[in-house]
């Protein structure tokens, strides 16, 4: 059993952890999960009860959300050097915690229709989905990165986030995305594991 075990899927978040895995460079056990079944039954639900991937289990501790998996890695494994020093990761924080949060919620609501009125932006963490979109391209035309001059594990959780938003329309194709993620997916980690995940998908149905 390796020390390091990675559950996932490759239709889904799984790919953010594959990410930084390969960002971090130290090896795992890949476990694979069908959503319809052994996402939704023991053992994987001892793992995580919410019977969603991705999950990480090293040295028996279990970790799940991908904004999650991606800071303890970054800790885990300080030789990698996706953290910032302690003394000057606010930047890191705020987008990492930003993404995974207010933004997800706002394009997620925008997804489901649900559009908050004036009175309920100040109940909802991301106020409006244009004032989410408008910080997002503040944050990543600031600096080369999102905590500044140095790739973090900031850029794996939120860059993905950026990755998928333009890709699949739910966030719009602004200059600023694109010249950022330019920057990101050039990556040796991104490209190798964008082409495992890419090689575990099921192949297509023959055509009728």
């Amino acid at each position: 059993m390796a020390d390091l075990t990675f559950y996932t899927n490759p239709m889904s978040r799984g790919r953010i952890a594959r990410w930084m895995l390969e960002e971090v460079g130290v090896p795992y056990e890949t476990v694979l999960l069908d959503y319809a079944t052994t996402m939704k039954q023991e053992p994987y639900l001892s793992v995580n009860p919410m019977g969603k991937v991705p999950a990480i289990v090293h040295h028996g501790h279990v970790v799940t959300e991908c904004a999650a998996i991606c800071a303890y890695l970054a800790d885990a494994f300080p030789e990698a050097g996706l953290a910032p020093p302690t003394s000057a990761r606010a930047d890191y924080y705020r987008w990492l915690f930003f993404a995974a949060g207010p933004l997800e919620h706002a394009i997620t609501n925008r997804s489901l229709g649900v559009t908050p009125t004036d009175s309920q932006q100040r109940m909802a963490g991301y106020g409006s989905y244009d004032r989410a979109v408008d910080t997002l391209e503040k944050a990543v035309s600031a600096h080369r990165y999102f905590a500044g001059d140095t790739f973090t594990a900031a850029d794996v959780y939120a860059g993905s986030q950026v990755a998928w938003g333009v890709q699949f329309g739910s966030l719009p194709k602004r200059a600023a995305f694109e010249d950022y993620l330019a920057r990101v997916q050039e990556r040796p980690a991104y490209q190798r594991a964008n082409e495992i995940d890419n090689a575990l998908m099921p192949a297509p149905a023959p055509a009728a």
